[in-house]
């Protein structure tokens, strides 16, 4: 599949055989100057990758990154902010925005999505972060913000709803409200990202992050970001059911019924060293296809 012909990101995708299998990787670099400005054109880009990426089974990690070293994704462009209505309408004439459409669906891709931050990602920037499944940041360049209260508006591009799941209702409230920028170790502090790196350390680690995710089977990376994000505003009993829907979809579709034979087979359950050795024993598995 090409991935090519878009405007304010390019797609490098790298092929490689881990296990004997394929294990593709999406690097999705933002690069719209001057300021990778979140307008109509990179929501139209966006909406192109995602619907290139849903039918995608080859690749497996998407890691969105830039190009410009002060700036991931910059807030949403005013141009189309200033012509919004000034009449309010009622609930059930609401219809969801273009951003928020764009960004549920990159929320909701099949791929592990990682959001590489070395900059500055306010506003929408920040929400196209939190729409992301992880997200890692550079101490010392990356900056984060939601300023909308300040212009009169609200985040509004999934900034209120993703937020409150992330870090809980206070600590969303608090960094949208207060309007004012936070650091990749404030970011960690508060649950925003997953963690906070060194700059020189942050791409080895989202590389090597991004390696290991995409040696796993497609189809079982999916169940377990749908499975985990229907936990988020399901009951309990209710996510349960997501859960065991998702551990069928994976075995109906994936090696897995043959490696547990494998492992039964073996007593590999029941060695001391398997137990001692399981990050590096998963790797091996995926030899059993």
């Amino acid at each position: 599949m090409s991935y090519d012909g878009f405007t304010t990101f390019n797609v490098k995708v790298e092929n490689a055989m881990a296990a004997g299998r394929p294990a593709a990787i999406a690097w999705v670099t933002f690069d719209y100057p001057p300021v990778n400005i979140q307008g109509l054109p990179m929501l139209a880009d966006l909406n192109m990758l995602a619907q290139k990426l849903e039918t995608d089974g080859d690749i497996k990690v998407v890691v969105f990154q830039s190009a410009n070293p002060e700036i991931f994704v910059a807030h949403a462009d005013t141009n189309f902010l200033k012509d919004m209505s000034a009449i309010a309408v009622s609930r059930d004439q609401v219809k969801l925005l273009d951003l928020q459409v764009v960004l549920e669906r990159i929320s909701k891709l099949p791929q592990a999505t990682i959001a590489k931050i070395e900059g500055f990602a306010r506003g929408g920037g920040h929400e196209f972060a939190l729409a992301c499944d992880m997200r890692f940041a550079a101490r010392g360049k990356a900056k984060f913000m939601q300023m909308e209260v300040a212009m009169g508006i609200l985040p509004c591009g999934g900034g209120a709803s993703r937020m409150a799941r992330q870090v809980g209702l206070g600590r969303a409230l608090e960094i949208i409200l207060s309007a004012r920028d936070y650091d990749a170790d404030q970011a960690e502090a508060y649950g925003t990202i997953n963690k906070a790196l060194d700059p020189e350390e942050i791409g080895p680690f989202v590389e090597a992050l991004a390696n290991r995710i995409a040696l796993w089977p497609a189809e079982s990376i999916n169940a377990c970001k749908q499975a985990v994000y229907a936990s988020i505003d399901q009951p309990m009993e209710e996510a349960l059911k997501e859960e065991a829907y998702w551990l069928y979809q994976a075995t109906s579709q994936t090696p897995a019924l043959k490696r547990f034979q494998w492992a039964d087979d073996n007593d590999a359950q029941f060695d001391m060293n398997n137990q001692r050795g399981w990050e590096e024993m998963v790797i091996g598995v995926q030899e059993i296809k």
